[in-house]
């Protein structure tokens, strides 16, 4: 029997770094650019445009659309403030749109004094984003438009407790009345009334609506952004591009919700849970623009000469924070409505994860505290697997000397060094492959937790202790300049600042990751031949650099597993008395204190 052992470790570590690698490359690489491009993207977006009327949906001009700036579009209509504890902003009379909000509670930035995160914005403005409700109805007379222009008949400003009531009538039969109220969250509740004064009845069907005027100009890493909804329990997600392609979906079905959703942020649409709709998502192109859309249209009913009909309908918008959504899918009935959070296919690993630090954060108020308490939870999880692995590690050490012998012995025969070392192994009760379980169990909590900290809005700028102000950022510390002590910015020097703010940029936590990987692996036995043990003494290192763009959240994590890995080595080295690098080096102090 032939000895794949160099083959098999070679193989491994090859796998190991082309799965790290690319996946550094292809999702963390993009998300540490992200910040900067969307810093980039909001200072083009505020730049001073040539205008073209606010209502217009940017008209293509030489180089591409022409859009205007936002304070344009919100002076070009009569509006009414929103003010709540969560939102800002305000609804434009024309249209009768919500489309103008800001969220209070979060900022662009870790710094308090950053500006609050833009939701909503008018039309006419790069990436617009807004809701619209209206009728629809074959031959009707003075519908309602996007252009028609509300009055408003009851209220001064749209506050919880404090609804407004908007008018429309074009003086041709049909009387329009809506009144939208918000909660203390993101929740806004619209009744739609028509009203028939003419000599027959009329059908008429109301219909609520968001677009999104081109799609983010930094797409996030890791995170669903574009349509997304459940309808009858199904839950449907449609990423931007994908959306572009196929044009249009439409579906029948009853109740549910759908909407457009950011990686942190949602605008949806909710209709009666009862009630039957038919529901888009949809993709056009208007004078060079990209619009987004989902929207619903409710059956259609016959209003008799008259009489009244009056529909309720809902929008959610603002940040999909899980207490919240899962607040209004129990209390509205709206069904899944936490997987707006795009919890990825390991959901099975992702939604226990998270609901994990939801409670120990609960009784730590720290995010950090909860992942280094979520990180003993899964040790103790492991604890009888990863002793079953560790005992048949250190039973491996224990018989190293034996193992070289043989080696050396039987050097030139490797099948019968393979049939020795297999009868050695039999014989002290020694399984080989127990050494990779641990291994292999964590890569699924790994990714499960990674998806939490690159999803969940709740680790965004979630901070810890000193220096940590952003769970879901990198380490902003470096070694480059000694972890911030020589006042310089590695990012700031000529021609290489950005391999020094990228590559080589290793942080406190990445490096203490690095020296505990190194002390976990240091008690392992070692490798079996010199080019084995040269590559395994180097796996520490190219892991620190690999890990290093990672969320700090994670070098936490990882962190402090290594610390409980090493600890439960260090018992079970002791309890089979075989030699560890910690015993080593307290014995070559003790030493070094008795010979001074």
């Amino acid at each position: 029997m032939p000895d794949n052992t160099n083959r098999n470790t070679i193989l491994f570590v090859i796998l190991s770094m082309a799965l790290l690698f690319g996946y550094q490359a292809l999702v963390l690489g993009p998300q540490n650019k992200q910040r900067e491009a969307e810093l980039k993207a909001r200072e083009t977006a505020q730049a001073t445009q040539p205008a073209n009327g606010p209502a217009a949906a940017g008209p293509a001009g030489p180089a591409g659309p022409v859009f205007i700036p936002r304070s344009t579009a919100i002076s070009g209509s009569p509006r009414i403030q929103v003010d709540t504890p969560a939102l800002e902003g305000s609804l434009s009379l024309r249209g009768g749109r919500i489309d103008d909000l800001f969220l209070r509670d979060y900022r662009t930035e870790v710094d308090a004094g950053s500006p609050p995160v833009e939701l909503l914005r008018p039309e006419g403005v790069r990436d617009a984003w807004f809701a619209e409700f209206g009728w629809t109805g074959a031959n009707l007379p003075g519908l309602p438009t996007s252009s028609a222009q509300w009055t408003l008949v009851q209220g001064d400003r749209l506050s919880p407790g404090r609804p407004v009531v908007l008018r429309y009538d074009a003086g041709q039969g049909l009387a329009f009345t809506r009144r939208i109220e918000v909660d203390d969250k993101f929740m806004f509740t619209v009744t739609d009334t028509v009203a028939n004064s003419l000599s027959n009845p009329v059908t008429i069907a109301p219909y609520a609506t968001v677009q999104r005027r081109g799609a983010p100009a930094v797409p996030a890493a890791n995170a669903h952004e574009g349509a997304v909804g459940v309808m009858d329990g199904v839950l449907e997600m449609l990423n931007y591009k994908q959306l572009k392609k196929d044009g249009e979906e439409a579906f029948s079905a009853t109740g549910g919700w759908m909407g457009i959703t950011d990686k942190y942020w949602l605008a949806a649409v909710i209709p009666e849970q009862k009630e039957k709709v038919n529901a888009a998502y949809r993709s056009t192109n208007l004078s060079g623009v990209n619009i987004y859309e989902a929207n619903f249209v409710a059956q259609p009913r016959v209003v008799q000469p008259g009489a009244t009909y009056t529909h309720v309908s809902r929008l959610f918008a603002g940040a999909k924070t899980v207490p919240v959504l899962r607040a209004y899918e129990e209390a509205l009935g709206i069904p899944r409505f936490q997987d707006a959070v795009d919890w990825g296919r390991l959901y099975f690993f992702t939604k226990p994860i998270f609901w994990l630090l939801e409670v120990f954060y609960g009784w730590m108020g720290n995010f950090g505290l909860a992942i280094l308490a979520l990180t003993v939870v899964v040790r103790l999880l492991m604890f009888y697997p990863a002793n079953l692995s560790y005992e048949s590690l250190t039973k491996m050490k224990k018989v190293q000397p034996q193992v070289e012998e043989l080696r050396a012995r039987l050097k030139d025969d490797p099948q019968k060094q393979q049939q020795e070392l297999m009868r050695l192994y039999q014989s002290e009760k020694i399984n080989p492959l127990m050494g990779c379980l641990p291994m292999l169990a964590t890569i699924p909590i790994f990714l499960a937790l990674f998806k939490v900290l690159s999803v969940a809005i709740e680790m965004r700028h979630a901070p810890f202790y000193g220096w940590i102000q952003d769970l879901s950022s990198r380490d902003p510390t470096t070694v480059l300049n000694l972890f911030g002590l020589i006042p310089w910015d590695p990012a700031t020097a000529p021609f290489i600042g950005g391999l020094l703010n990228g590559p080589l940029h290793i942080g406190i936590w990445p490096l203490a990751y690095g020296i505990t990987q190194w002390l976990s692996m240091k008690m392992s036995p070692p490798a079996p031949d010199p080019i084995q043990q040269k590559i395994m003494e180097l796996m520490p290192v190219i892991f620190t650099f690999v890990m290093a763009p990672f969320a700090v959240g994670l070098m936490i994590y990882y962190t402090w597993s290594n610390v409980l890995t090493i600890l439960q080595q260090y018992v079970i080295m002791r309890k089979y008395q075989v030699e560890n690098p910690i015993d080593d080096f307290i014995a070559k102090i003790r030493a070094r204190k008795a010979a001074g």
